[in-house]
């Protein structure tokens, strides 16, 4: 998924420009979005294109970390000309957060989402190009936070979780669609809202476990493949013949089966093909992918690349630094996913790429002004060519 590194100068990649950027792409969602009628307060200086500017700021700004650190850059001349208009207290930004609807961001990080477009396959067939991976992700909660309740903790103290789901587009690696919900919530229920007629899914056991949902997957007309738990019931209809890719690939058999204990419960007709790995043991996979159109070797490269989103889960934690929140409300929480996932697209557009630690790095120094933007631009383009090396 190489791309050629793109003609960088000072004024393009300035984090201000990110910001103005992100501004200009936020008014028109502001014209059209119901805000709560706090906002159209005279009294109020505190306006809602600078309270999620301040965000994004506190998102990619190498130094600030807090909310109070957010507080005490907005005393800076070139915070306020720049990003938020005037000093911003720590009473309004905590206010600002059960205030404003995180819908309002979501058809923003869908316009950015369909920007990005990697280069098309050498092999039009694929077989991961226009799959989404689907899969949630759990970030620890503050006590305090007793709207993200999630299950029992040692010595029966609660734990407190956000939950983060998203579809991920692997050919272009990027995410799609998301949504934030407390830890507790099902990740089944999450992918029936959000469910595409038409779209393509691969997922981990858990999806696989609801007979009914691959029923509904079907009949929406959706791709799949998703792993079946070592606990599911397959009943074999009809062997299918393995190929010489198909057994260099470990698979150890390829049928047409039904999935349940009983009768009334078994499933539709579907397709189950059986790996050995070196490293998993036996994985077992379910799909409703004829056999003619994709053999069973492509069914187990698709399900192999379905650790991208993995990886994307942990670059929003480790390398954009998701771990410390700045809002603790469930509005807020979800405010601060959102814009993370806007930052990594915006960074994705800017760059070229989703920055990995080196270059976001590089990028923290080019901010803080120990690193020009040759140096920059020299950064990006070796982590492009690690980028298509390992594609």
């Amino acid at each position: 998924m190489a791309r050629c590194a793109p003609d960088f100068s000072e004024k393009d990649l300035q984090q201000w420009k990110l910001i103005a950027d992100f501004r200009a792409c936020l008014g028109p969602l502001l014209e059209s979005f119901p805000l709560h009628s706090s906002w159209a307060d005279p009294r109020r200086r505190l306006a809602c294109a600078d309270y999620l500017c301040l965000f994004l700021f506190a998102l990619v700004n190498p130094v600030v970390t807090t909310l109070r650190g957010v507080c005490a850059a907005t005393q800076l001349q070139r915070v306020q000309e720049e990003v938020a208009s005037c000093y911003a207290s720590l009473g309004s930004l905590s206010e600002a957060q059960h205030l404003l609807d995180p819908a309002l961001l979501e058809p923003l990080i869908e316009s950015l989402s369909a920007q990005i477009h990697g280069p098309l396959p050498a092999d039009p067939r694929a077989a991961w190009q226009e799959w989404l991976a689907r899969d949630s992700s759990l970030f620890a909660a503050l006590p305090r936070m007793a709207w993200a309740k999630y299950g029992g903790g040692g010595g029966g103290a609660p734990n407190r979780a956000v939950r983060l789901h998203v579809s991920f587009h692997l050919w272009d690696d990027k995410p799609v669609r998301a949504q934030v919900t407390p830890g507790r919530v099902c990740e089944r229920k999450s992918l029936r809202q959000q469910l595409e007629r038409g779209a393509t899914y691969v997922g981990d056991r858990y999806f696989a476990e609801d007979y009914q949902l691959l029923a509904e997957l079907e009949k929406k007309g959706c791709r799949f493949v998703l792993r079946l738990c070592d606990q599911a019931v397959v009943q074999v209809e009809e062997e299918l013949a393995l190929r010489e890719e198909d057994r260099a690939a470990r698979v150890s058999s390829d049928a047409w089966a039904r999935l349940g204990c009983q009768e009334r419960y078994r499933t539709a007709r579907l397709r189950v093909v059986t790996i050995q790995s070196a490293t998993a043991g036996t994985v077992r996979l379910v799909t409703n992918i004829p056999p003619e159109e994709w053999n069973a070797a492509e069914v187990g490269a698709l399900y192999r690349r379905r650790w991208q989103i993995e990886g994307f889960f942990r670059w929003i934690k480790c390398i954009l630094g998701c771990r410390h929140w700045l809002a603790e409300s469930e509005r807020g929480a979800t405010l601060q996913l959102y814009l993370a996932l806007i930052a990594g697209l915006m960074l994705h557009l800017l760059l070229g790429r989703r920055p990995n630690k080196r270059l976001m790095e590089r990028l923290r120094f080019y901010l803080l002004g120990w690193a020009n933007a040759p140096e920059l631009a020299e950064a990006t383009a070796q982590a492009l060519k690690a980028s298509a090396k390992n594609s």
